[in-house]
């Protein structure tokens, strides 16, 4: 039996699932079983897939369906008794599954293992940081105020945990791993490997870019969390966690291109945030932020283009990350 079972689902990943295959394919821990989920592709996918000639890879066609599906799908599958799963587009360092199988057998009481994360541009280019938390033990409040674990390709878990508390959520079309997330931290430890080990894509038509899908599930997720009697003590967290998502959602939705940009979505995703932590009027993030809204809003796109590449400082609103509470 191998030490771990790798989940991949995969729908028309003809552009990067070769490198996300083979980024699992060179961990340094090689007993390994890689169950890619072929969810009825219509590109490519299929014949690169059946090109990868390595007695490790097992590949499974279902019909198209979401990706808490077919992760569990994945899971129906696993031997092992460890899993971890990788998005089609996402990348891991050489080192990241020794690593935390590592962590996961000096740590008997932790369930789950994760690592740093970093982000990447379409073309595997270094785009920054991402989540660099390094909590362990019992993370549950941690996990309300802030999904630190950054992307469903990090975490390793223990295949017992998820008989435990079930298989991901398939009503949830986005925030499938932050639900999932909560539920492992409910009842087991987490613990970290302080290096950056995932390598996170983005682009244009990820899922993350569903903005609107996002708001909604987060939601619905927050709900869920705080009615856990895990969370009896921790209801005080409610409103900085709701700031924190529309801190997040301000971020994303400014962060499209003039022209491709829902500027009254930004704007009710700033009244919202402002309206959840107050303590933002007094931030210069807000002031940047209606500046570069009114740019998009009132400029021919060309020319706000222009202008906000001329003065880098307000179109770039990374900031409102750097405002979410996490403690």
């Amino acid at each position: 039996m191998p030490l771990v079972s790798v989940i991949i689902p995969v729908y028309n990943g003809q552009k990067t699932i070769k490198f996300t295959i083979e980024s699992v394919l060179q961990q340094i821990l090689s007993d390994i079983e890689i169950i890619v989920i072929n969810a009825n592709s219509s590109d490519k996918t299929s014949n690169i897939l059946n090109q990868i000639q390595d007695s490790r890879l097992k590949i499974f066609t279902y019909p198209k369906a979401n990706v808490a599906v077919n992760r569990n799908r994945g899971l129906i599958h696993a031997k092992s008794e460890f899993v971890s799963f990788l998005d089609a587009d996402d990348i891991w360092t050489p080192d990241k599954l020794e690593a935390q199988y590592n962590v996961l057998i000096e740590n008997p009481a932790a369930g789950v293992a994760y690592s740093f994360t970093n982000a990447i541009d379409e073309n595997g280019k270094f785009l920054r940081k991402c989540s660099h938390a390094t909590w362990t033990g019992d993370v549950y409040a941690k996990l309300l105020l802030d999904d630190f674990i950054g992307s469903g390709s990090n975490v390793m878990v223990r295949s017992c945990a998820f008989t435990d508390v079930g298989n991901f959520d398939e009503l949830l079309t986005n925030a499938q791993d932050t639900e999932m997330w909560l539920r492992l931290a409910a009842k087991y430890h987490f613990t970290v490997v302080k290096k950056a080990q995932v390598l996170y894509r983005i682009s244009g038509n990820s899922m993350s870019s569903d903005i609107l899908g996002l708001e909604k599930s987060n939601l619905a997720v927050i709900e869920k969390a705080f009615a856990h009697p895990k969370a009896a003590s921790l209801q005080h967290l409610k409103l900085p966690a709701t700031a924190n998502l529309y801190k997040y959602l301000c971020y994303k939705a400014l962060e499209a291109p003039p022209g491709q940009q829902n500027t009254i979505q930004a704007i009710r995703f700033l009244w919202k945030a402002i309206k959840c932590d107050r303590s933002l009027l007094l931030k210069p993030i807000v002031y940047k932020a209606l500046l570069k809204l009114a740019a998009i809003a009132f400029l021919p796109v060309n020319l706000a283009k222009m202008l906000l590449a001329r003065f880098p400082r307000i179109s770039n609103t990374s900031t409102f990350l750097g405002y979410e509470k996490t403690y």
